[in-house]
């Protein structure tokens, strides 16, 4: 596995698994501890999520404050524009944002660190997108960055309005978010 550190946001990895393929299919590894340990993600995974969207769809950019999930994501149909936010106050890179694009064909998965905002637009006609947790999710501990926040400036690779849940529709930005005393606090 190659790790690769987002620019400008080192705890944000970005992850190219070594994939063995011939005339039979694929095999490839989306998670082996030691490896991730030694790429500084040592953190211990509690909870499974996949989720199926179609075109048009951005969900996020949630995250949970207290009990801040990490998220291991990757696709295994179709291709998201995934993004993570530093959203912990007090952070060298408060506010700064790094996107990929993860997909069936080209594997890769991002790691969003605790404290971070994590979301997707659908690139394509659907995306199956799996990701694992640290913590369990508690639905009562969730907040809703706003994926527009003008002070962010996301570059979202999309050419219309996307389809948005109610609960992402109504996001903070994140001066309302850090107002309300809702965004974990850095910690080196």
């Amino acid at each position: 596995m190659q790790f690769t550190r987002a620019p400008g946001l080192p705890d944000v990895v970005l992850i190219d698994p070594r994939v063995h393929e011939d005339a039979r299919g694929f095999f490839l590894e989306t998670y082996h501890e030691e490896r991730f340990r030694a790429a500084g993600i040592a953190a211990p995974f509690l909870q499974d999520n996949h989720a199926r969207s179609r075109a048009g769809v951005l969900r996020g950019l949630h995250y949970q404050h207290p009990n801040a999930q990490g998220k291991l994501v990757r696709v295994v149909d179709g291709e998201v524009f995934d993004v993570a936010v530093d959203v912990r106050a007090g952070s060298p890179t408060f506010g700064r944002w790094f996107g990929a694009r993860l997909s069936a064909a080209n594997r890769r998965m991002l790691w969003v660190p605790p404290g971070f905002a994590h979301g997707y637009a659908v690139l394509s006609e659907t995306a199956d997108v799996l990701y694992k947790c640290t913590d369990l999710y508690h639905p009562e501990h969730e907040h809703v960055l706003l994926w527009c926040d003008p002070a962010i400036g996301i570059d979202w690779p999309i050419e219309r309005e996307p389809a948005l849940s109610d609960k992402d529709a109504a996001g903070l930005t994140l001066a309302e978010l850090e107002r309300a005393a809702a965004l974990p606090r850095f910690s080196p």
